[in-house]
């Protein structure tokens, strides 16, 4: 019977997300409505699609478990990846806004060779190769976490879970694009912070009190301070935070999300919609993980299911099936905001500048579905590993593109002395070094991918200065 009312409460919700699927469908015209929502985005769909699209089930589901095992110290991860994300809202927002429209660009990539000159087609082939290999794995990850939060809600075999979650995100993201997700992110965004902030605070009450929790946390030997107090638990939180904070400049399915709002003057406003929405949602996962530990006083088998095991033994089932939306919410938010950048590169970049350069709008937008149904595919097949920890897989994939094309686009925004030779050696050395580099060590794999990234364009652009006829002025 508890089944029955989680089910129907996952019926309404999915209901509300088919109305506003169908909806924006109408809008639909051409491959730039697909990709980019044409430019005509308000202030709040530019900072809720923004936000929400980062958020997967990582929000729900990595990030407590990182309170629930290291104590408060674990959300140097949060604060990392709060300065980052204000650092891009004031430094890149704007100019990346700005630039893409003047050089009339819709991707990444389209954006680096235009301002670059590079007339060769490499920067378009390098950047499709590295966001084709790390942004299956990201969308696996998310398709991981609806996996497991099928079974273990319903009892569902994970392959069968996985198979439900592409099939949830597949059907709007084909029919709306870019304008589609923007709105269901502004819903879904009001949503979940709903549910992460209400859940924490009514579970605080429940185990008795904030005291009972920090008494806990401090029975189990875990910090309670955000401050290190040893010379490597500094490297350890400096290189969490760094490690998180630093992808937010180079995240397409994030720094598009800025390329599309209408009015450039409205980007303060976004900013802070933006920044006041994940500074809640972070603070209440935070509480959420450490809730957790008086919850479950160090028994749970997996800590990557504190918040939902929390929630599935406190409430009733209908409230545990909205509880099931918000997580679904966060994750179809970002593996819907990953599989479009996915498909707009290869449209973009593979089928029309080496295949097709006369395809038309009307071609270029079938061939952009039909390239959601492939990304999608392949990163089902990753998912059906189930080897791997969610924490394992985002951060992967985060160190992987934010290394390959953030200081990029830092340079691409802020400097006029690099050259497309820069830029090729920039995206294979940040790409080959997040890859190879061991993520579970104390230096995460961002940072010396995003140093050895940004040198590389220096000094490979300073080496070929006289080279290049094309270096950009």
């Amino acid at each position: 019977m508890s089944y029955a009312y989680e089910f129907l409460a996952v019926g309404i919700y999915f209901t509300l997300l088919l109305f506003i699927g169908l909806i924006t469908y109408r809008k639909l015209n051409t491959a730039t409505d697909f990709i980019i929502g044409n430019r005509s985005l308000n202030y709040w769909l530019t900072a809720l699609a923004a936000h929400a699209s980062d958020m997967s089930s990582w929000l729900f589901l990595a990030y407590p478990a990182s309170i629930y095992m290291h104590g408060f110290i674990g959300s140097w991860t949060a604060i990392g990846l709060i300065a980052g994300m204000y650092l891009n809202w004031q430094f890149i927002a704007p100019k990346i806004r700005i630039a893409t429209e003047q050089y009339n660009s819709m991707t990444f990539s389209s954006f680096f060779e235009n301002r670059l000159a590079d007339r060769t087609g490499l920067i378009r082939v390098f950047s499709a190769l590295v966001l084709i290999f790390f942004y299956t794995i990201y969308i696996s990850a998310g398709l991981k976490g609806m996996g497991e939060l099928l079974e273990l809600l319903f009892n569902i075999p994970y392959q069968v879970g996985i198979t439900i979650g592409i099939s949830i995100v597949v059907p709007y993201l084909f029919a709306g694009g870019y304008r589609t997700l923007a709105w269901i992110d502004l819903f879904q965004g009001l949503f979940l912070l709903g549910v992460i902030i209400v859940i924490p605070l009514f579970l605080v009450k429940f185990v008795g009190g904030w005291e009972v929790v920090t008494s806990s946390m401090q029975v189990q030997n875990l910090p309670l301070s955000i401050f290190p107090d040893t010379p490597q638990s500094w490297l350890y939180v400096l290189s969490t935070a760094l490690g998180w904070g630093l992808g937010y400049f180079g995240l397409p399915h994030i720094v598009t999300k800025f390329m599309g709002i209408q009015n450039v003057s409205e980007i303060h406003k976004s900013k802070w919609v933006g920044m006041t929405w994940m500074v809640l949602s972070l603070g209440a996962a935070t509480i959420a993980g450490a809730v957790g530990v008086a919850y479950f006083h160090g028994t749970l088998d997996n800590p990557e299911h504190v918040f939902i095991d929390s929630v599935k033994q406190t409430f009733h089932p209908f409230v545990v099936g909205f509880v099931l939306c918000a997580i679904v919410a966060a994750t179809i938010n970002a593996m819907s905001s990953q599989i479009l950048v996915l498909c707009s590169s290869l449209t973009e970049d593979l089928y029309k500048r080496i295949f097709r350069s006369t395809a038309s709008s009307r071609e270029l937008l079938l061939v952009s579905r039909f390239s959601v149904i492939v990304a999608a595919f392949v990163a089902l097949m990753i998912a059906m590993n189930k080897t791997s920890t969610i924490y394992g897989l985002v951060n992967y994939a985060w160190s992987g593109i934010g290394s390959s094309f953030g200081p990029l686009i830092i340079l691409s925004l802020y400097s006029n002395r690099i050259n497309r030779y820069g830029a090729w050696a920039g995206i294979i050395s940040g790409a080959l070094i997040a890859a190879i580099w061991p993520w579970d060590k104390v230096l995460l794999p961002m940072i010396p991918a995003f140093a050895g990234s940004w040198l590389a364009i220096l000094i490979v652009s300073r080496l070929t200065r006289n080279k290049s006829s094309n270096q950009v002025q």
